[in-house]
């Protein structure tokens, strides 16, 4: 997939490039390729970025280590803002942000990258707890009596804390 150059999305038709694609993306170990749409749209002050793609990924069960194959899709959009870039000084080690510059910009006159936007997207998919639709519950695995029996060590800690000792005694 090239980069668009965002000059060039405001030119185009209804100032939107759509992208259909079905291909594998660099960085992201997929087993068939990553098939959708993409879609950006100039709004004059920022991007509107929307894609819907799908792909199958191998994952390893957390609970199994079992490799299983999971499809992967996304159905998401973005709003991406048009600014120049403030000149970064590389003496300061810290500054203060405000809660309006925590969001993605690009130059106005630079470029888009859809396969990097979608690698981000697609890796922001992936399930945080892999587990495999056939692995057995938890209980199963530590056995019922010692899953019960066991409590988790970290509450006792925190049971400690809430024991404060009376500085008069």
């Amino acid at each position: 997939m090239d980069k668009l150059y965002i000059p060039q999305i405001a030119k185009a038709v209804d100032s939107t490039e759509r992208i259909e694609f079905k291909e594998f993306i660099d960085g992201l170990e997929t087993l068939t390729p990553v098939e959708g749409v993409l879609q950006v749209r100039h709004q004059g002050s920022f991007l509107e970025v929307k894609a819907k793609a799908a792909t199958i990924v191998t994952l390893t069960c957390d609970r199994t280590l079992v490799k299983f194959n999971h499809r992967l899709s996304i159905d998401t959009s973005e709003s991406i803002w048009l600014a120049e870039p403030t000149p970064a000084v590389k003496s300061i080690k810290e500054i203060e942000v405000g809660f309006d510059q925590l969001v993605e910009t690009l130059s106005p006159k630079g470029h888009f990258d859809p396969a990097a936007w979608l690698y981000e997207q697609l890796c922001l998919a992936l399930p945080h707890r892999k587990i495999a639709p056939d692995a057995p519950e938890l209980s199963e695995v530590l056995g019922v009596e010692q899953a019960e029996s066991q409590p988790d060590t970290r509450w006792a800690a925190l049971k400690n804390l809430l024991v404060i000792p009376d500085p008069h005694e």
